[in-house]
């Protein structure tokens, strides 16, 4: 299976991009969300790193591989939580992604159905079927940063912060409350590698 791909843009068009890997050109769908931004991802050298989700599109007589590509991790996670709702497939996720992932994730995990009804290809009971299977399940994708910057300096939301996020909420703070904090202490701090120094974070700008 190809887990991440590093090369040269060499076409691209809607959600589609072709990236050329010693010499070998991958074609590589990519949500909105994250076709916008790809520029800005460029390394100086002009390549780009893409985490990928490789799948197969099955026929009686073929199997056709399709390759799905991201900025990181984090954000193919999300799509893989995404893909887990019924009736939701690869490439139907692929073009509702229009929107950043932090403001779909926000909407999930406020239940906000109206807006998941914008999303291409969301309809009303589509959008009920995804806040059901979903909220409260996505709310650390809501950390990740909505503006184009690049991968190297992106805040990569890890674990630790899940942990942070369970120790707000454990000292009574309401969950979108405890979302911010450890945003902003991200925000100020990129450094921050363990729910330890996050903490020590929230806790300083708290005293400010």
């Amino acid at each position: 299976m190809i887990s991440r791909l590093k090369g040269q843009v060499v076409d691209s068009k809607d959600n589609t991009v072709i990236i050329e890997v010693n010499g070998l050109g991958y074609e590589v769908l990519v949500p909105t969300s994250v076709f916008q931004r790809l520029d800005a991802a460029k390394e100086a050298d002009g390549t780009i790193s893409l985490t990928t989700y490789h799948y197969f599109v099955m026929t009686p007589s073929t199997a056709t591989p399709v390759l799905v590509g991201f900025l990181n991790e984090l954000e193919k996670d999300f799509f893989l939580q995404f893909i887990s709702v019924s009736g939701i497939g690869p490439k139907a996720a692929v073009k509702a992604l229009n929107r950043s992932i932090a403001e779909i994730a926000r909407a999930i995990d406020e239940g906000d159905a109206a807006f998941l009804k914008t999303l291409p290809g969301i309809g009303q009971q589509k959008a009920k079927d995804v806040i059901a299977k979903l909220q409260g399940k996505v709310g650390r994708f809501g950390l990740i940063p909505d503006k184009a910057i690049k991968t190297s300096d992106a805040v990569v939301v890890r674990a630790f912060q899940d942990e942070a996020l369970v120790v707000l909420m454990q000292l009574q703070y309401k969950k979108p409350e405890a979302l911010e904090m450890i945003a902003k202490a991200v925000e100020r701090k990129k450094e921050i590698k363990t729910v330890e120094e996050l903490l020590n974070e929230i806790y300083a700008g708290s005293r400010k």
